[in-house]
């Protein structure tokens, strides 16, 4: 199956970049480079993709793809998360799904989830190529909503989106999106001690602080005496 290959390199370029990968590039890019049916815009950024890749250092990649695809919903690659949130729906959707990988001969590890891209994008590979198209294209809308916010975000790893929508036979676009939600950093950051409140005598950092004088008693003077 010629589009086993290159769905499988799309799937390494989408999982966190490590040394393994930065000693393969090449070999993966030329895979991802035979994926059948690309436009020449795709395919054109494709190679600009790994050209980037390439020349960044190693850590810097990191930081990138952490900023990316970890840092809120609007960009995660956990595609359930943009249909059932954190809800139980999305439990009983991933069993679903994971019913799907072992009736296809797929066996994860205990630390994947079925609803990675990655994982959806190799399980794919596996598949004949109308299945496969089919498979990826019924997540279409899910991937032009994270492509839409990659491409806002000047981001080159929209191409990869693009890539996938395209190979499913549907059209990468540009979408109307919701406004983002907090980042998980806001999310998980703590209150202020005491909320800043200034009538418990203290106020936020950064407004003038109160002093308080307290006068000067005999009790006070047998006490400091």
């Amino acid at each position: 199956m010629k589009h086993s290959l290159p769905l499988r390199a799309l799937s390494r370029l989408l999982q966190y970049p490590d040394q393994e990968l930065m000693e393969h590039l090449t070999e993966v890019a030329e895979s991802l480079y035979g994926m059948p049916k690309l436009s020449k815009k795709v395919q054109s950024g494709l190679v600009d993709f790994v050209k980037n890749l390439q020349t960044s250092d190693l850590f810097d990649s990191q930081e990138n793809y952490v900023e990316c695809f970890d840092r809120g919903r609007a960009t995660s690659l956990h595609l359930f998360e943009h249909v059932h949130g954190d809800s139980r729906e999305r439990g009983q959707a991933m069993v679903d799904l994971l019913q799907t990988y072992k009736e296809g001969g797929l066996q994860l590890s205990a630390n994947e989830l079925p609803d990675h891209l990655s994982i959806i994008l190799e399980f794919a590979s596996t598949l004949p190529l109308d299945q496969a198209k089919q498979f990826i294209g019924e997540m279409a809308h899910i991937l032009n909503a994270v492509y839409s916010t990659l491409v806002s975000r000047n981001n080159q790893y929209a191409w990869l989106i693009a890539a996938a929508i395209e190979f499913s036979g549907e059209k990468f676009k540009i979408v109307d999106l919701k406004p983002e939600e907090n980042s998980m950093d806001e999310e998980w950051a703590e209150p202020p001690a005491f909320s800043g409140c200034s009538t418990r005598g203290q106020s936020k950092p950064g407004e003038v602080q109160p002093l308080h004088f307290v006068k000067r008693t005999k009790e006070l003077e047998g006490v400091q005496s």
